[in-house]
């Protein structure tokens, strides 16, 4: 059976799981949030023990924090670190605004993790208390955009942009195993000039490559604090000192160069690089939809449609047609996309939604960001080593498709003229019959005229 510690907060007393380090905050927001079941990103409170765990350095060196204390609340923060306390942080991402809850639930833990490694019982915080030293020099309003800023700059760093560069060598590679293939381009969804395999597959290519880069743009942005603005931003309770080395410590431990920013005011009020990061997901997310969306059309069929390429087969398709093998990992990546498209509109609301000098809807947009970066690392991933790397070409099918393909007519216009190139386009499409074929039918041009403008190679590199 549980037991239970009694605690007393600003409104009263609070019953606690005896064995819990978060206290009578963490309880009050469990009580009061059981809204989605979805927890806040567990990043989002490793990324806050990496605050503290500085915050405590600096307000050390800054003679405010003395070293037995600042050690114990470093080593707590380690211990969060290490995934060893993952289950004391258990708050719904539908929370109080700002992320006061967030923040609160990690200098509980902190604090009692803290005050146990000292010698003493969970609640007793006279020893280390989660207010006065673990948030010491901090408010929620400059942590919770600092914390949200890390993550996603971290998260973006360790895991999006090497899937996103897995996806584009994926591409690249067959890019060049496609180069020879020559085939039948299309507008409109209708019949166009030829173009090359490779040709589709180097703008599959470039169009990931060109969202890695404004994606690039967009993360650096995120290199600017506002640590040290404490609540409105005027740095009540906080010094330049300890700005300064809490940010060392920070990049000492990631490896970045973080800073603080030059007007706290404005990245506290406003959340327009987080809203770019989001714009930013939601172009490479289009990107990739668009490059699935083509592939499910040209690997359509296998009979019956397109059919120019195969796919990787992965699931079966169907529960009541035998055999029936459908586009799995497209589909797959087509609804990560379409979600993170989703969490676009809902950062823009809740960017669109702050007041005064704060945004109080931070949490719910690191949560929608954070989750994009996760499904986006993963799908692109997954749909890189799952279907891109087996694609192969169905040679026959594309061949076929070519020798009657009717926009060849275009090249003759520079010969006989747009209208009569017309004509023989569309009777050869009434004949079922070549371009090639109706024009040798009609004394258009000598033969080996003929094989020369006509060749689909040819028209098809002329870049």
């Amino acid at each position: 059976m549980v037991g239970y510690r009694i605690e007393s907060d600003v409104l009263g007393k609070v019953k606690v799981p005896k064995e819990a380090y978060y206290g009578p905050e963490t309880q009050r927001t469990i009580n009061n949030f059981n809204i989605s079941g979805t927890r806040v990103p567990i990043e989002i409170f490793h990324t806050y023990a990496m605050l503290k765990k500085a915050a405590a350095m600096a307000n050390w060196k800054d003679g405010k924090l003395d070293n037995k204390r600042a050690t114990a609340i470093a080593r707590a923060c380690d211990e969060v670190l290490s995934h060893k306390l993952d289950e004391e942080f258990q708050i719904d991402v539908f929370q109080a605004g700002a992320g006061t809850c967030t923040n609160m639930n990690v200098n509980e833990v902190v604090a009692n993790k803290a005050i146990e490694l000292l010698g003493g019982k969970k609640g007793e915080y006279s020893i280390v208390h989660p207010n006065d030293h673990v948030n010491m020099s901090q408010s929620t309003n400059d942590t919770m955009p600092s914390v949200a800023r890390i993550a996603i700059y971290l998260a973006i760093r360790d895991c999006l942009l090497p899937s996103l560069k897995k996806l584009e060598k994926s591409l690249e590679r067959k890019s060049v195993e496609f180069r020879n293939i020559v085939k039948v381009g299309r507008t409109h969804m209708q019949d166009a000039v030829p173009v090359t395999l490779e040709q589709e597959f180097s703008g599959y290519r470039w169009a990931v490559s060109n969202s890695m880069r404004m994606l690039s743009d967009a993360q650096k942005r995120l290199l600017s604090l506002p640590l040290g603005g404490t609540a409105v931003g005027n740095g009540i309770n906080a010094d330049r000192r300890y700005e300064r080395f809490a940010i060392e410590e920070l990049n000492r431990m990631t490896g970045e160069r973080f800073r603080v920013s030059g007007n706290k005011f404005v990245v506290m009020q406003q959340r327009l690089e987080e809203l770019g990061v989001s714009d930013a997901l939601k172009e490479v997310a289009t990107a990739i939809n668009k490059i699935a969306n083509d592939i499910r059309l040209l690997s359509s069929g296998p009979r019956s449609a397109i059919g120019e390429i195969a796919l990787p087969e992965v699931m079966p398709g169907s529960s009541i047609m035998p055999g029936k093998i459908n586009p799995s990992m497209a589909e797959m990546i087509n609804m990560v996309c379409q979600k993170v498209i989703g969490s676009c509109t809902t950062v823009t609301e809740a960017a669109n939604g702050g007041q005064l000098e704060i945004n109080v809807y931070t949490p719910i947009i690191v949560y929608e960001i954070l989750y994009s970066i996760r499904i986006l690392s993963n799908g692109s991933s997954t749909f890189a080593d799952r279907c891109i790397s087996g694609i192969t070409a169905n040679r026959s099918k594309i061949s076929k498709e070519l020798d009657m393909d009717l926009s060849l007519a275009t090249a003759l216009n520079q010969y006989i003229g747009y209208s009569k190139a017309s004509y023989i386009a569309r009777r050869a499409l009434r004949e079922n019959k070549s371009v090639k074929q109706v024009c040798i039918e009609l004394g258009v041009l000598d033969r080996k005229a003929l094989d020369r403008i006509l060749d689909p190679d040819r028209e098809a590199r002329r870049t």
